[in-house]
């Protein structure tokens, strides 16, 4: 079970959006059936849709998972001593 990463807020906004734009879509390639951008487009909203009911978006735990990697790694090669301070003399 993934644990949510997502407010209700955001999870809201994600159904609402993506909801209408798959019937846009849908709309869209009905009329036009050999365009295969629409489909593309139908796969990405039916994504958000599927991220606002669940409350679980990859890229957002991607994005925390590295957040907190990248920080850490940092803070144990920074040393104090190696910093330059230069003065501009005008």
């Amino acid at each position: 079970m993934v644990r949510p990463n997502i407010g209700i807020v955001n999870a809201l906004i994600r159904i609402t959006c993506g909801l209408a734009l798959l019937s846009f879509s849908t709309a869209k390639y009905c009329k036009k059936p050999w365009r295969d951008s629409y489909i593309f487009v139908m796969i990405l909203a039916a994504m958000k849709v599927g991220e606002g009911i669940v409350r679980f978006c990859p890229i957002t735990y991607l994005f925390e998972q590295n957040d907190t990697y990248f920080f850490e790694d940092d803070e144990d090669d920074f040393d104090e001593d190696d910093i330059e301070v230069t003065y501009n003399p005008s």
